[in-house]
């Protein structure tokens, strides 16, 4: 991939627009999570080290489009952008009717991208507009670079110049190296409630890893193609042969997909629900398969300890209640002490290395979800295109 880095500009005294993600939950008015606004902070501080004028901009929550909602106004986001630099950021809202005043060094924040009609139809109008408020555009939203929007890639085309953040070239390059040449034998761990879902992901994995390790929900497809019972466990009938075939291809070139050999049972989805372990042979027509088993979590572990790349994408249990989360623990831990490259992303793995306080021991950590999943099924995110073509 070859695109313009940010770090490539000299920036003094250019109005720098950059699209960050900072669409993080709030509550009461507050930040509850600021991991994203973190991640976003060293592009928008090597610009205000470069003299630029900074502008910062981002959507937050589901507004209607084109509507001003002050429930998904960004500036609680200011507030936590202004303690994290020690000075304030002013919330802009009219940006774009009046060019924003902005000093060297300095930086602000427009509102909500989302309250401007046409933007997730990435109308040529408003990426115009956005594109005449700057010298420089920087994307630096990969948790967005899989919509073409007017902030995230309609800008891109206008600007004067497109090039990528320091977030979004580190993904880049995280995923580049655990994807395109990864250092061998490759593991991927995708877990989640369906198969539907994650299918082309896991197809697209089975083409190029040597073990894929299914797990939470989608596990119980897997169970039921190699004809266990999964009693009222999740499970997609309908997808079992699927599974079958998926198992047989990579059994054909030498891979393989683990399957668990016990499970860790309940009989109904509650906190308080008793974990029962059982053979994987052994589940009732009455049990609901909630975690993996010990000796399915060690032979996991063991994979993951001979592995030279690691991908991870989802817990292999229902890690929320203690009982049913040894599995997705022992696998952090595994992971956690691996010495491959490790790579992980999407929502529930972030709150499951959280949980285990594994955040310094993971390779790269992905702020993505569905951007994250669509680099792995190989496809093309529209805003990384438009950066290479900028870029030419």
């Amino acid at each position: 991939m070859s695109f313009i880095k940010l770090t490539d500009l000299d920036l003094a005294g250019k109005r720098v627009l950059i699209r960050a993600d900072l669409n993080v939950p709030v509550k009461d008015g507050k930040v509850t999570s600021d991991a994203r606004i973190t991640a976003s902070m060293p592009t928008v501080e090597h610009c205000m080290k470069a003299g630029a004028k900074v502008m910062v901009m981002s959507h937050r929550g589901r507004p209607q489009e084109g509507v001003v909602d002050e429930e998904n106004s960004m500036q609680p986001i200011a507030d936590d952008m202004s303690a994290k630099l020690g000075r304030t950021v002013p919330l802009i809202k009219d940006y774009l009717d009046t060019q924003p005043t902005v000093a060297g060094g300095e930086v602000v924040l427009l509102e909500n991208v989302r309250f401007n009609a046409g933007e997730k139809k990435d109308d040529e109008q408003l990426a115009k507009k956005y594109a005449s408020l700057c010298d420089v555009y920087v994307m630096d939203a990969f948790g967005t670079a899989h919509r073409a929007q007017a902030s995230t890639h309609g800008v891109g085309k206008f600007a004067p110049v497109a090039c990528a953040g320091l977030l979004l070239a580190e993904e880049l390059d995280a995923l580049n190296k655990a994807l395109a040449s990864p250092a061998r034998p490759m593991v991927a761990i995708v877990g989640g409630s369906k198969v539907s879902t994650k299918l082309t992901v896991l197809e697209a994995l089975s083409e190029k890893v040597d073990q894929l390790v299914v797990g939470g929900g989608i596990a119980n497809t897997f169970l039921k193609a190699t004809g266990k019972n999964v009693g009222k466990s999740l499970c997609e009938n309908d997808l079992v042969d699927t599974a079958q075939a998926l198992i047989e291809k990579m059994a054909a070139r030498g891979a393989s997909i683990p399957i668990a050999v016990d499970v860790v049972c309940g009989k109904k989805f509650d906190e308080n629900e008793p974990a029962v372990l059982k053979d994987a042979d052994d589940v009732e027509d009455d049990d609901m398969i909630f975690d993996i088993g010990p000796k399915s979590a060690q032979e996991l572990a063991d994979i993951i300890a001979k592995a030279g790349t690691i991908v991870w994408n989802g817990p292999v249990g229902v890690f929320e209640f203690d009982q049913f989360g040894e599995g997705t623990k022992t696998i952090s831990m595994a992971i956690a002490n691996a010495s491959g490259f490790s790579l992980a992303g999407g929502g529930d793995t972030i709150a499951a290395i959280q949980k285990y306080n594994i955040y310094d021991k993971v390779s790269y950590i992905s702020t993505a979800g569905g951007a994250f999943l669509e680099f792995l099924e190989g496809k093309t995110l529209p805003a990384v295109a438009m950066l290479e073509q900028r870029a030419e």
